[in-house]
């Protein structure tokens, strides 16, 4: 009859959470017997009491007096001969817990995901590295916003209305240097409070483990596995978009999510997308949370916020070298820090190896082997002569506000070259094209970059017109 009972609270519990939290809660728990209304279960370990207590307590109340009347009672058995579990409760293997309120027990220790076995719990490795801090992260236009609302939560982490923070843009932007420094501003000026660094896939790598584990083994690893990331203080999700058909690994995360922003804790979330594209990859509740803080964008880095990039990392290396050759590095090197930190890299290797000195000329050899590069400043006004003369399009039109197909999308192609190759705002480059916001021309691009991926002809349309603009 106990079975009985307890499956039909089974069944609605399992209607009112996730299938990932039911199946790590619930499914282990064992119901013993029933006597005078007093349902006893016997739970895997001591910690089973901590989180049921905090998160399932009212659900089970509920649902046992259900069925067994209003003055229902719990009673809990702990297995104390299992490995593992190192005291007694008031020197019982069952307790009586009246009116569904659980005595607390010492935890189980957390095994951390990232260190040996046999270490202190939560003496973890921040996962962080020390060349990404603030000092090296070069502010411009292009990143004002994140960088300022990363340091306003390095500051007070938790307490800031921009939580989660949510860094998104294209790859090699600096999403990744930007997360670790406030993860090592954190660790500097609060040094006790636990911070850690993971990527999407090691994620999923660890949490699918702890999933096989659990089932080959019947150990409770999925429950430290979720007890251990609901325990930082600071996490650092990087590339969520990894989480593309991974359910389950949503799932988890969703209440891990759940846990640390109900108590304060601050996540911080990085993507090569923002929120509102990933609909198709993460579940609506979990992208909603995502939402819940800030999101901002980090973009292509202007010439004089990549020429400071460029002396920042030659001085770093103890290397001066010729202002043409910055100059030229920082006009011709346009679509990411990675690539520009690349170049200078193998410049510097170049010479080093080749024992000649840095010059214009070696660099033009070295970045010819590496990107196609512009060999003249490109303005708005060009680029806006040769679209117009590609797509026989007056200039005046793409200039105008018509909203008429062909003009839009000439107007487009125009925003976004300016985009690429000029050193102008948004602002500055809409009021140049039918004087647009800033938004409009963001949205111009994107349109664009997605037509690039998805339409053969446009990209050799787009093709063309740049080796036209930058020849």
């Amino acid at each position: 009859m106990h079975q009985k009972i307890w499956d039909n609270c089974l069944r609605i519990i399992k209607d009112n959470l996730s299938n990932e939290t039911y199946k790590a809660f619930f499914e282990p728990i064992k119901a013993v017997s029933v006597k005078q209304n007093i349902l006893t279960l016997e739970v895997p370990t001591m910690y089973f009491y901590e989180y049921i207590e905090e998160h399932f307590v009212e659900l089970l109340k509920k649902v046992i007096r259900r069925e067994l009347g209003a003055d229902a009672k719990l009673e809990y058995s702990v297995p104390t001969g299992k490995s593992g579990i190192g005291t007694r409760l008031s020197g019982e293997s069952r307790v009586r817990v009246p009116d569904n309120q659980f005595v607390k027990p010492p935890l189980e220790p957390i095994r951390d995901p990232f260190i040996l076995p046999g270490l202190k719990p939560l003496n973890i490795s921040p996962q962080l590295k020390a060349e990404y801090s603030f000092n090296n992260f070069i502010e411009g236009e292009c990143n004002r916003l994140a960088r300022s609302a990363g340091m306003a939560v390095a500051e007070k982490p938790g307490k800031t209305p921009y939580n989660p923070l949510f860094i998104y843009g294209n790859s090699g932007l600096g999403k990744t240097h930007l997360a670790q420094a406030i993860g090592i501003r954190v660790k500097e000026q609060y040094p006790h409070l636990v911070v850690l660094y993971v990527n999407a896939t090691k994620f999923t790598t660890q949490y699918m483990e702890a999933t096989a584990s659990s089932k080959k083994n019947k150990t409770n690893d999925i429950n430290n596995f979720l007890h251990f990331y609901q325990c930082i203080d600071l996490l650092i999700l990087d590339d969520v978009q990894e989480f593309v058909s991974r359910p389950g690994t949503q799932d988890i995360f969703f209440e891990i999510f759940n846990h640390l922003h109900q108590r304060g804790k601050q996540l911080i979330l990085t993507s090569d997308k923002p929120p509102a594209e990933l609909h198709e990859i993460i579940k609506d509740r979990l992208l909603s949370r995502f939402k819940w803080g800030l999101s901002t964008e980090l973009e292509r880095p202007g010439y004089q916020t990549r020429l400071e990039i460029l002396k920042n990392r030659a001085y770093g290396n103890g290397v001066e070298l010729p202002e043409n050759v910055f100059d030229f590095l920082a006009k011709n090197i346009v679509n990411n820090v990675r690539e520009l930190e690349g170049a200078l890299a193998s410049l510097l290797a170049q010479a080093t190896l080749n024992k000649k000195a840095i010059t214009l000329d070696l660099a033009r050899d070295t970045i010819a082997k590496l990107v196609k590069y512009n060999r003249r400043e490109v303005s708005v006004d060009q680029i806006i002569k040769t679209v117009s003369g590609y797509f026989h399009v007056d200039e005046n039109c793409i200039r105008s506000k018509s909203r008429k197909r062909e003009i839009v999308q000439a107007r487009q192609v125009a925003m976004y070259f300016a985009k690429q190759l000029t050193k102008i705002s948004l602002k500055g480059i809409g009021a140049q094209l039918g004087s647009k916001d800033h938004a409009t021309v963001l949205h111009s691009c994107r349109t664009v970059s997605n037509l690039l991926e998805t339409d053969r002809r446009f990209k050799m349309q787009v093709d063309e017109l740049e080796s036209k603009l930058i020849s």
